[in-house]
């Protein structure tokens, strides 16, 4: 009798935008409740949920890599292992899918918050995770990250898990690391700055012919929440009202646009259409796309 499938396949799915390939790496996901979030209404946010079909908030991790003009970027690395043990396969995954992480020659950091950064380096031996990687963020993340001041004013939750964290984990970096304010950052990637979850938080713009895509970061967490609530925040933004502005125009932008998007916690393999419905927006998850060949 041949027994029945144990696991999942790997978590890995392949784009094509224009002439370079986004592959989107899942590192698992997160599970939690509602009471973190912030500026709604928490009973209608169930509500949105059970509507949904998802009776709890669970949060898919995702990172993608970018294959362009001949180079491998990885947008984030996954939790390692500093929280849940249903989140840190991010290497798991990039074995499953061939790919070498010596290969990779560029990690772009959307911010410093550990489902993001703490996968860089392995902090029980020290050894890098992309040896070969230079480290590329926004200035404005280490200079939050590393500010005393600004972590003397937080809790001991908040202090260790993203003050500390973030700190162990890009240090072995310290000598590869090239800070951005806007502008191309990798072949065919351009910066958009979108401040307020984190003070460096930023999207990135694919771009190749007539192609786009949005890796939009932390626009949200809880997507069937904050799409229909746009107001809605987490308690673990560093400012909520510059996040929610932050959000609402990157919704206004990539509806106006049409741009097709990927974030960090939409449902994995994430790439999906945002569409305005009255005063609040809709996600359509992108069909499975077949084929790779160039269009």
């Amino acid at each position: 009798m041949t027994p029945p499938p144990a696991q999942q396949i790997p978590g890995v799915y392949h784009r094509r935008i224009g002439d370079i390939v986004v592959t989107a790496v899942s590192d698992g996901y997160l599970d939690g409740n509602l009471e973190v979030m912030r500026n709604v209404d928490l009973e209608q946010a169930h509500q949105v949920l059970r509507d949904a079909f998802r009776p709890a908030r669970r949060t898919s991790v995702n990172t993608f890599l970018i294959h362009s003009k001949g180079r491998v970027a990885i947008v984030d690395t996954g939790s390692g292992d500093y929280l849940q043990p249903t989140a840190g396969f991010v290497q798991r995954n990039l074995a499953a899918a061939g790919i070498d992480p010596k290969s990779i020659d560029t990690v772009l950091l959307t911010h410093m918050h550990p489902d993001h950064s703490a996968g860089l380096t392995d902090m029980t031996n020290g050894q890098l995770f992309f040896p070969n990687a230079e480290l590329v963020m926004h200035e404005n993340e280490p200079a939050h990250w590393f500010d005393d001041g600004a972590m003397a004013k937080v809790d001991e939750r908040s202090r260790k898990l993203y003050f500390l964290a973030g700190r162990e984990q890009v240090a072995p970096y310290k000598s590869r690391t090239r800070l951005f304010r806007q502008g191309e950052v990798f072949p065919g990637v351009t910066a958009v700055p979108s401040p307020g979850h984190t003070p460096g938080h930023t999207a990135y713009l694919i771009a190749s012919g007539n192609d786009q895509l949005m890796i939009w970061g932390d626009t949200v967490h809880v997507p069937e929440v904050q799409t229909a609530f746009p107001e809605a925040g987490m308690a673990f933004d560093t400012d909520l009202a510059a996040a929610a502005a932050s959000r609402k125009r990157m919704f206004d932008r990539v509806c106006a646009d049409g741009v097709l998007i990927a974030g960090m916690h939409l449902h994995f393999p994430a790439f999906s259409r945002l569409r305005r419905r009255g005063d609040a927006y809709a996600l359509y998850p992108e069909a499975w796309v077949h084929t790779l060949d160039a269009t």
